[in-house]
């Protein structure tokens, strides 16, 4: 086992686990260690299942050990966030109202873990409902940056990607609707992969918005959310939006070369206002990507600029719905900021959801005709610094930019399509991670896939590890 648990992987304990090597009962115990260290001040997680993980490491250890491995996720430590169901175990969606909401039962995801016989240790820490680009939660704690305690984790999967990136869990799932993956996994210095919509059950996920809403891995490597996706995808009848298309097989093909491929760059959009360091990390990334085979081309796709509009619009109108009843009845029991959110969410109309449903579908076209000349496209994941825990404001080239509509803006196109995205660190600006996002034409995870692991082989980060939280 590495001294250092954030520097292990899944893919590299997949034959020490199944020889014996190395115990599931180490590895939770490595997990609940660093937890007990560090959750009091970073507040990944709502809840801890301590004795479970344990008991549950100690059944895999004895089911390895008869001669049964049940494949890549036996035995290993994986956090969930708390809007996926498991049966049982209370189930906050970060709120007040549903404090003590316990489902009967698993989500779709979870059924696939338990199949998989991975260890859930508990349940993270998230953005009320997943309805905001930080972790500042008023009912659960405000969860924290280990690279600078001072700084946002992200959001909404905030507690995920904060116990992936400080070894309290080797992978985390989280839910992506408008970016809730991507955003703290670019701002954490980790893996986000949100998968093709469909590609991975929502059954028993609790929705912010139906159209929109997907489920993916968490991890530290691009192989690790290869390993996790081909676990948790396929398809699930109690979900009506899932696809059915067969099982996968993402890590067993994965390449480390992108010879042959054609990578895309929107400039006007993904590389306008957006901050000169960051923009030129991702840059960094694209020459390398050149130097081992890609061939980078621009691209124009003009309507991307009214992603956000329609986005906003679907996205808040859907969630409104949702939270109609509630927001009615029990107003005072939202967070300020979800309130106001779900309260803004009663104001389109329907001509103006229409619209944006109209927006969706030309720009789905366009995107279709884009990847028919390219494999794949790249740009920044966020345009703006990293700010600072609390405020509403973030930085691009010393000047203030309203944080959350910085945070959505470039994830908004693969949110709203549907598409796959993958986000992964391609550098650092003032010792912070950036990200950069892949993405890839509808079922084209294994695209999306190849041109981040080969990135990632440059080891864009070097040694650096978050540590802000040790001192």
């Amino acid at each position: 086992m590495p001294s250092d648990p954030t520097t292990a992987t899944i893919a590299d304990l997949v034959g020490p686990v199944a020889s014996g090597e190395v115990s599931p009962v180490a590895l939770v115990e490595s997990a609940l260690r660093v937890i007990d260290a560090h959750d009091d001040s970073l507040k990944a997680f709502i809840e801890v299942y301590r004795d479970d993980a344990l008991n549950a490491a100690q059944a895999a250890a004895k089911e390895i050990e008869s001669g049964r491995h049940r494949g890549p996720l036996h035995g290993i430590p994986l956090a969930v966030k708390d809007n996926i169901y498991l049966q049982g175990r209370r189930t906050t969606m970060g709120s007040r109202i549903h404090a003590d909401f316990v489902p009967d039962v698993d989500a779709g995801v979870v059924d696939r873990l338990n199949q998989a016989a991975a260890v859930v240790m508990g349940k993270t820490n998230m953005h009320e409902y997943a309805l905001g680009g930080t972790t500042d939660n008023p009912h659960w704690g405000t969860c924290r940056n280990p690279w600078d305690v001072t700084k946002t984790p992200g959001g909404s999967s905030g507690g995920s990607a904060v116990a992936v990136a400080t070894g309290m869990a080797l992978a985390a799932l989280g839910s992506d609707t408008s970016g809730s993956i991507r955003i703290p996994a670019a701002i954490c210095g980790i893996v986000g992969f949100k998968p093709t919509y469909g590609r991975v059950s929502r059954f028993g996920v609790f929705p912010e918005a139906w159209t929109l809403d997907h489920v993916g891995p968490m991890t530290r490597t691009v192989r690790d959310a290869a390993l996790v996706l081909d676990t948790i995808s396929g398809h699930d009848p109690r979900d009506p939006g899932s696809l059915d298309a067969g099982p996968t097989g993402f890590a067993d093909s994965l390449r480390d070369s992108c010879e042959g491929m054609v990578i895309g760059v929107e400039e006007d959009f993904w590389f306008s206002d957006i901050d000169d360091a960051i923009a030129g990390s991702v840059r960094d990334a694209l020459r390398a990507l050149e130097q081992l085979g890609a061939r980078v081309t621009t691209v124009s796709v003009p309507r991307l600029r009214h992603t956000e509009y329609a986005l906003t619009v679907i996205d808040t109108a859907e969630t409104s719905t949702v939270h109609h009843a509630n927001l009615r009845d029990r107003p005072q029991d939202y967070g300020d900021d979800v309130r106001l959110l779900l309260e803004f969410g009663e104001l389109p109309s329907a001509v103006e959801y229409l619209e944006a449903q109209q927006i969706r579908r030309a720009l789905r076209r366009d995107l279709r005709e884009t990847f028919e000349d390219v494999d794949v496209l790249v740009g920044p994941t966020l345009g703006s610094r990293t700010h600072t825990v609390g405020e509403e404001f973030a930085l691009v080239n010393d000047e203030p930019v309203v944080a959350i509509d910085s945070m959505i803006r470039l994830v908004g196109p693969a949110s709203l399509l549907g598409l796959p995205c993958l986000s992964l660190p391609c550098g650092l600006v003032d010792g912070l991670p950036v990200g950069m996002q892949v993405i890839g034409p509808a079922l084209g995870e294994q695209k999306v896939l190849d041109v981040a692991n080969t990135l990632e082989h440059t080891r864009p980060l070097g040694d650096a590890r978050p540590t802000a939280h040790l001192g």
